[in-house]
């Protein structure tokens, strides 16, 4: 699933914010694009290929060409919505399938609603690189999907300390980084630092830090600007025989492999993948 992710290529056709009339409604249709269309406000019934679904504020419908839609809203609680209708390829130019279901209540996500809003304000003034603008804004959009439906995590619901710490790493991992240095740069005591960061986290800050550390490292390598030493050195291992260690444990494979050579990357490994972790 990830690999597929990894590769889509929007075109967009069609971005509105609806703000529904009473009268408003969809006849029925076969719709000849994706269309997605998330509610921040009153309702609405869908009918799709016959089945009805009852929407409320937070849903987000997924619909695939050729689903046949019809839909209404009440007067008494008039649909907000913003809906994208959208062609999805591969990188090879196939038509792509996002495997989403027909409806997911993601609540009223703030971040998500902000999304929305600078795609459709990108669209209707369609400015220079606009289709560029809106291509990428969309791609945020179903990344935001796909972690919360598909991997069922949401990395915007970490808590804003933890969130402070992760940023902090991710600017200083090459320095001695310690629990206490960082509670109290959170204003947290030690211990209830550490069980909140691994809560967050699912990992010991220690765990996260080697992670962050191995992570850069092997970005450095695959760049084919550094040596193995130079690297355990930037990246704030030890030294050289830990930075190997603590490498071929989480990547499964020595940090020599990352190396590139004339023929691709690194070493023949016979058969052995790069693990993610």
């Amino acid at each position: 699933m990830q690999d597929k992710l990894e590769f889509l290529a929007p075109e967009i056709w069609y971005v509105i914010l609806r703000k529904c009339t009473p009268s408003w409604r969809i006849f029925e249709q076969q719709i000849s694009s994706w269309n997605i269309t998330y509610l921040i406000k009153g309702n609405a019934r869908y009918t799709i290929d016959g089945a009805v679904y009852d929407l409320k504020p937070g849903d987000l419908l997924c619909l695939p060409p050729g689903a046949i839609r019809k839909a209404i809203t009440y007067t008494d609680h008039l649909m907000h919505c913003f809906s994208v209708d959208f062609n999805l390829m591969d990188m090879k130019g196939k038509r792509a399938d996002l495997s989403l279901p027909v409806i997911s209540h993601l609540g009223l996500n703030t971040d998500i609603i902000n999304l929305f809003h600078e795609l459709f304000f990108t669209w209707v003034n369609k400015e220079p690189t606009f289709i560029i603008k809106t291509g990428g804004l969309f791609l945020m959009l179903l990344a935001r999907f796909f972690e919360m439906i598909t991997y069922h995590e949401d990395s915007k619901a970490m808590d804003f300390r933890i969130h402070k710490v992760t940023r902090y790493i991710a600017q200083h991992y090459a320095e001695k980084l310690t629990v206490a240095e960082m509670a109290e740069m959170v204003g947290l005591n030690t211990h209830y630092f550490g069980a909140l960061f691994i809560k967050e986290t699912k990992l010991t800050l220690h765990r996260y830090l080697t992670r962050v550390r191995v992570k850069n490292a092997e970005n450095m390598l695959k760049s084919g600007e550094y040596s193995v030493e130079g690297v355990a050195d930037v990246c704030g291992f030890a030294d050289v025989a830990h930075f190997y260690k603590q490498f071929k444990a989480m990547r499964g494979v020595p940090p020599s492999y990352c190396i590139p050579k004339k023929h691709g990357y690194g070493k023949e490994t016979g058969g052995k993948k790069i693990k993610s972790e």
